[in-house]
């Protein structure tokens, strides 16, 4: 507050009347207390924010427990699934495979009856031909 009472006395130096400094004086005085802020203002200020700080890092740390839970119950879930798919999975593709056995199987029973008849068919037509050209050798035998 020296530095108002040497604006006091510099306003008195240049002839300024004693009550005119005196209200410039109360007025700067006044407006410093309302609008600037003192070192005890700030040091308030400084407790309140790391009082607000240290509130934020709280529900900061309740936030991320919360994601680790809900994620570490995500994981689990997921893992769940998985498991369950690749038994579904596993069951399908051995349910697959014995059908393709089963077809193969078939196939290769239809497959052996057909070659049979084939052999069978080709036995007969094989056996009429030999008769026809046998006898058409005998004809031709008696014409001679």
């Amino acid at each position: 507050m020296d530095y108002l009472y040497s604006l006091y006395d510099a306003l008195l130096s240049i002839n300024v009347p004693a009550d005119k400094a005196r209200a410039v004086v109360d007025a700067m005085e006044r407006d410093m207390g309302t609008t600037l802020a003192t070192k005890s203002d700030l040091d308030l200020l400084r407790v309140e924010m790391r009082q607000e700080l240290a509130l934020i890092r709280k529900d900061l740390d309740a936030l991320v427990a919360t994601f680790r839970k809900e994620h570490e119950s995500l994981a689990a879930t997921v893992r769940k699934d998985q498991e369950t798919l690749a038994a579904g999975l596993r069951k399908d593709l051995d349910t697959l495979a014995i059908s393709v056995r089963r077809d193969q199987e078939t196939l290769a029973a239809t497959f052996q009856k057909d070659l049979q008849l084939l052999s069978a068919t080709m036995t007969v037509r094989l056996g009429s031909m030999l008769m026809f050209g046998l006898g058409v050798l005998f004809a031709a035998l008696k014409l001679i």
